[in-house]
């Protein structure tokens, strides 16, 4: 039995759906609200659904786990409760890796590319405490996420007991099907495809940085097959812990993202430019691209799909489709 902590968004309904397809029984903890959020897992098998509330109480009486898959967190670049955000994203957090040590459950969670802030440390995913105290978030979403990572390396460094197998996983700008609830954080390939079906020009962020043009602006943008790839990978891997960057090691721009859509559609790429909203102002990353060296060299080589085409599959298998789910 697994166990996925926001089994029905975004990025872990797509991994309920690659267990389930694998033969596994999956037990999901999430809310699915009063909107389609159940759509993402209406076409899998899953063991039930336990709210988060309730899962203390799972815990305790529910059948044995093979490894807990953390994916539950308050997600939004644009958070503001800050004693929401770190209660949910480090303090919950981290009462499921106590629990996970003290059962020998696996556990693999999410963090994310906002830890790096503006990238001027890099993208390494190096998990010693100097490398870390370098990072500076640009949000309280990547500082939470940041400050989860920080204390599990120090925990570990400090031989606390651990999970049997634990890895933190650093998401670049994931895109894919099973998106549609996000709202204001959904991908920039939905945002750009729906804005061109509604008879508009794709609309870009002017640069708000010398030397970088108007949508030049680069991210490591990952389809999230390529998450779960890494996810199926890690599961095989008993023995591998740590932090591991999940992208494609290769950074395009935005320009880029909509040229590729619009081709993928079938049309002649226009693009608007607009000016970056005020919020988002000295928190906005110019350029993201994930350093794969460790997780490469462990053995995982993605799905060998390239940017274009996993654009395309997107756009063609499930944006342009009736039933736009997974």
């Amino acid at each position: 039995m697994y166990l996925v902590t926001g089994g029905a968004g975004f990025i872990g309904s797509n991994i309920v759906a690659a267990l389930a397809a694998d033969g596994h029984e999956v037990m999901v903890c999430d809310w699915l609200g009063t909107d389609d959020k159940w759509r993402n897992l209406a076409k899998h098998r899953i063991a039930g659904i336990v709210a988060p509330e309730k899962l203390r109480e799972y815990l305790s009486d529910g059948p044995p786990l093979e490894a807990v898959i953390h994916m539950g967190a308050i997600s939004e670049t644009t958070a503001r409760d800050g004693d929401l955000t770190f209660q949910t994203n480090f303090t919950q957090s981290l009462k499921l890796w106590f629990w996970c040590a003290s059962h020998g459950v696996r556990f693999i969670y999410a963090s994310s590319a906002a830890t790096y802030g503006n990238g001027e440390h890099g993208f390494t995913d190096d998990m010693s405490d100097e490398a870390l105290a370098k990072l500076q978030p640009l949000n309280l979403y990547g500082w939470t996420k940041h400050a989860f990572d920080r204390r599990i390396a120090d925990m570990v460094a400090r031989g606390h007991k651990a999970p049997p197998q634990w890895a933190g996983l650093k998401f670049f700008n994931v895109y894919g099907p099973n998106e549609y609830h996000k709202g204001s954080m959904i991908s920039v390939v939905k945002t750009k495809y729906d804005e061109i079906m509604r008879g508009e020009k794709a609309r870009l962020f002017r640069s708000n940085e010398p030397g970088i043009a108007d949508g030049e602006q680069k991210r490591d943008f990952v389809h999230v097959n390529e998450c779960v790839s890494a996810i199926r990978f890690l599961l095989t891997q008993p023995n591998l812990s740590g932090l591991f960057n999940i992208g494609t090691g290769q950074a395009h721009s935005f320009r880029d993202l909509v040229n590729a859509i619009y081709t993928a559609m079938g049309r002649t790429p226009e693009i608007d430019f607009i000016d970056m909203p005020e919020k988002l102002r000295g928190q906005y990353q110019n350029f993201t691209q994930a350093d794969m060296t460790k997780l490469r060299a462990a053995g995982w080589n993605g799905t060998g799909a390239s940017f274009e085409d996993s654009v395309r599959s997107y756009v063609r298998d499930y944006l342009m489709q009736p039933d736009q789910y997974r």
